[in-house]
């Protein structure tokens, strides 16, 4: 558990963080918090990257304001979705895989065998865009960089401690001041809010009910004579078109949710990963592995992920979709229009498509609207972005579904393209 830092011109750079996507409904420090009780709670400073955070501990060296060496190495080599990477710092081998975007591993070794075996484990993954790794070890195609050139010095993001006991104790001793301030201003309107009153006898309830009475009819009298009614108010209808996330963020987060959840587990193999609207689904079946194995790899690449034990041999495994922002979007043209485009679109690259227009109803209990709109099915080689890039120039298009076949190696989409309502 010590160590787990590295000196880089004279700047200490945290290593070995336990790296966990982002869940909905949390802020940064929350979220860590809950894991840091659910993984280890001596796991108690964290960091932000992206969509993921970061799980550091004072018992490895770690402290606040360390930056994430991490990190500084992705920042340092941009352009690349997925890099495997080891790097040689005195007699330290700093070790990190991001895949898709994903931080998968973050090490520090003091024994270079141990480094060589771990990078030649994940560099059996395919399709990495750039491997990185020391000219001594003789890895193909690998590129040897010196590490303390690849650093700049300006730091991107640091550790945060996890407990608020600090701040809280500044938050009391705040409201306290305030509390004695406000007491001494409003001394005066506070005693006569608490001196005696003088009491009031008790009300006839005989009165009280003809009182009341009398004003009810009143009331009627003033309606009847004004036309006075009171409407009912129903709940303004919910467009589907009121609220699409941007094409290629939804894209980005269904790619990198995607790899998440293909990272390999000995001895269990994926057949199809799908992310739909609000979650990343894939089922892991049994070549040879066991279920302790299965457990303890998912623990420790996919912390966080929910499993779900179909047979013994087939697992389910679902990872919630973090939220991002939405907006109003719809095409202007209408759905003949938009149907003859895009089949002339996908023409043009040689792809086949399925492209039909749909009708749909919503309703608010009271009135329904016919929603026009276009259903696109797409089989293809081309990864989420690129296909996005298709329907760049076209209004209300909202990816509902994508999945990657692993035995195929094909990308299957299903995309909605909102038309202008008559």
């Amino acid at each position: 558990m010590s160590g787990q830092y590295i000196y880089i011109k004279r700047r200490k750079y945290a290593s070995g963080l336990v790296w966990q996507p982002m869940v909905a409904g949390f802020t940064t420090r929350a979220y860590a918090q809950k894991l840091s009780n659910g993984i280890d709670k001596r796991l108690n400073l964290y960091v932000r990257y992206n969509s993921m955070v970061g799980l550091g501990a004072r018992a490895k060296g770690h402290r606040s304001g360390m930056p994430s060496i991490a990190i500084e190495i992705i920042n340092a080599l941009p352009g690349y979705a997925s890099l495997l990477a080891a790097f040689q710092i005195a007699d330290k081998f700093v070790l990190i895989a991001v895949r898709n975007g994903v931080i998968l591993q973050d090490l520090l070794f003091d024994n270079e065998q141990a480094a060589r075996e771990k990078y030649a484990e994940l560099n059996e993954i395919p399709d990495w865009n750039a491997t990185f790794a020391p000219a001594a070890w003789g890895i193909p195609r690998a590129v040897d960089r010196n590490l303390l050139e690849l650093i700049p010095g300006r730091v991107h993001a640091v550790l945060h401690p996890i407990s608020r006991f600090a701040s809280g104790i500044m938050s009391l001793v705040f409201i306290s001041v305030f509390a004695l301030l406000f007491l001494y201003f409003f001394r005066e309107p506070i005693n006569q809010v608490f001196a005696p009153k003088p009491q009031i006898s008790k009300i006839n309830p005989e009165l009280a009910a003809e009182y009341k009475r009398k004003i009810e009819e009143k009331n009627k009298e003033l309606d009847d004579k004004f036309n006075i009614h009171q409407e009912q108010v129903h709940e303004p209808i919910v467009f589907p078109y009121d609220s699409l996330p941007d094409i290629y963020e939804r894209a980005d987060l269904c790619y990198r949710a995607i790899g998440f959840l293909m990272q390999p587990v000995t001895g269990w193999n994926q057949s199809v990963v799908e992310c739909d609207k609000t979650h990343v689904n894939a089922t892991f079946k049994r070549s040879f592995g066991t279920l302790d194995d299965f457990y303890v790899i998912v623990g420790e690449i996919m912390p966080g992920v929910f499993v779900q034990e179909i047979t013994d041999d087939e697992i389910f495994v679902r990872a919630k979709l973090p939220e991002r922002l939405v907006y109003e979007s719809y095409d202007l043209r209408d759905v003949d229009t938009i149907v003859r485009e895009m089949t002339s679109r996908f023409q043009s690259i040689n792809i086949d498509a399925n492209i039909v227009p749909l009708i749909d109803v919503v309703s608010n209990g009271v009135e329904s609207v016919d929603i026009y709109f276009i259903g696109i099915t797409v089989k293809t080689k081309l990864i989420p972005e690129q296909v996005m890039k298709i329907f760049e120039d076209f209004g209300g298009v909202y990816m509902t579904k994508v999945s990657w076949n692993t035995n195929e190696k094909t990308w299957n989409y299903e995309v909605v393209i909102y038309a202008k309502q008559n």
